[in-house]
């Protein structure tokens, strides 16, 4: 009726960066390491033991217009323009250890990709010390940060939850001085919870995703973001045991300001909203059960952020699932008599 697991836990880095007026302002390079949208229908459903691989092709474009600015890799800008492009690459291994009933797993996403960033004008850049004028382009191909993740997982009837512990590790390619990074170049922990309603019979779907992150500082900007708060969706109808279609959307708020000696531009407090649509269509590659998953966001209700639209293309497929555990027979009932 539904594809067999959902990677949870995982966290990607990209570049759908948060929007700044002068004197109200957000996170650095605008974005937080959690991305938007990432998780949405069956995210609480965890697969049996076995290891298992998601591929995810992440675009997102988006506009900070009307003079605003944003601050990325020390360097300030305004009249920003982005066109991002990223791949996830996310092996999966979902042990047969229980904690409290739940299974554990683990995971580490390796992100990639192409921040296409243009600026109407650069107003400050550390590697040259005084204000740029003139229309600015950067476009870097490099690997982002590391996250590696923890989860359990429950069922209960047509309930599935889990808890997620996400840390992020630095890749060592960011930086300092450019627009373009997909590094954001900052320790980060994330903890997020999912639960999923799925009726096998009638088809219907109701996933819901809360999470906050904490930030540490970037060492090679001395900026500090803020405590981030995020929340995904998704309502979607099976239409067979193959196809579904629904609906999906994110909520996004910073809780508290950023800081540091590096901060120009203040405490750049973001906030978005999003409504889009889904589409998951499950095959068969020989025995192989392949998922696959197209995700369109929306955004509206935008603040300190850039406004703009997201799509995500989920490739999902086990490459080794356990031999579910034997039932133990009944033991005869032997009468003395």
């Amino acid at each position: 009726m539904h594809k067999y697991w959902q990677m949870l836990g995982i966290a990607l880095t990209g570049v759908a960066a948060l929007q700044a007026t002068p004197g109200a302002q957000a996170a650095e390079s605008a974005q937080g390491i959690y991305v938007l949208g990432n998780r949405g229908p069956l995210a609480g459903v965890t697969p049996p033991p076995g290891f298992y691989f998601e591929s995810e092709t992440y675009y997102y474009s988006g506009n900070l217009g009307g003079g605003r600015a944003f601050q990325t890799g020390g360097v300030v800008a305004a009249n920003v323009k982005i066109d991002f492009t990223a791949n996830f690459a996310t092996p999966i291994w979902v042990t047969p250890v229980e904690i409290l009933g739940g299974n554990l797993g683990f995971s580490i996403t390796i992100p990639f990709g192409t921040p296409n960033i243009s600026a109407g004008a650069v107003l400050f850049s550390p590697r040259i010390d005084r204000i740029i004028a003139g229309r600015e382009r950067d476009a870097n191909f490099s690997v982002g940060d590391i996250y590696l993740a923890s989860f359990v997982g429950w069922h209960s009837g047509n309930l599935h939850w889990s808890t997620t512990l996400l840390g992020v590790v630095p890749s060592g390619s960011y930086e300092s001085g450019q627009l373009s990074n997909i590094s954001l170049n900052r320790p980060a922990i994330d903890f997020s919870g999912a639960i999923t309603y799925l009726d096998p019979i009638l088809g219907y779907e109701l996933s819901v995703v809360p999470g906050i992150t904490f930030n540490w500082i970037n060492p090679a900007t001395q900026y500090l973001t803020g405590t981030e708060f995020h929340l995904e969706w998704s309502a979607s109808k099976y239409l067979s045991k193959e196809l579904s279609v629904g609906l999906v959307g994110y909520y996004y708020n910073q809780l508290t300001g950023d800081s540091g000696s590096g901060d120009r531009i203040g405490p750049f407090k973001g906030r978005v909203t999003s409504l889009g649509a889904q589409i998951g269509y499950t095959f068969k590659l020989g025995e192989i059960p392949v998922s696959t998953n197209l995700r369109f966001f929306r955004e509206f209700d935008v603040r300190n952020r850039f406004a703009g639209t997201a799509t995500f293309l989920t490739i999902s497929a086990p490459l080794w699932v356990a031999p579910p555990k034997p039932v133990a027979e009944a033991k005869p009932i032997v009468s003395k008599f």
